[in-house]
């Protein structure tokens, strides 16, 4: 999973594409006009696409913004194999 901040950054893109790059990096759900309920899943959906992976329900409150997501993610590449 090499270059997480990057790919994180395009899923963005794709989710969001109002919202400018420069902007992506300090994203919240509250910063983000078009990141409502609708927005969050198809934000999951697209990370779990990108980066081959499951995200668990119970995790999807806590990913409400480009950093705790990018967290989430560089914390699940470290982690092993389950």
């Amino acid at each position: 999973m090499h270059d997480i901040p990057s790919r994180l950054a395009t899923c963005f893109r794709t989710v969001f594409p109002d919202l400018p790059d420069s902007d992506i990096p300090s994203a919240t759900q509250q910063s983000v006009s078009s990141w409502d309920s609708v927005g969050a899943i198809t934000l999951a959906n697209v990370i779990e696409e990108e980066f081959q992976i499951e995200i668990d329900f119970d995790d999807m409150a806590d990913l409400d913004s480009y950093s705790s997501i990018l967290n989430y993610l560089q914390a699940r590449a470290g982690a092993p194999a389950a």
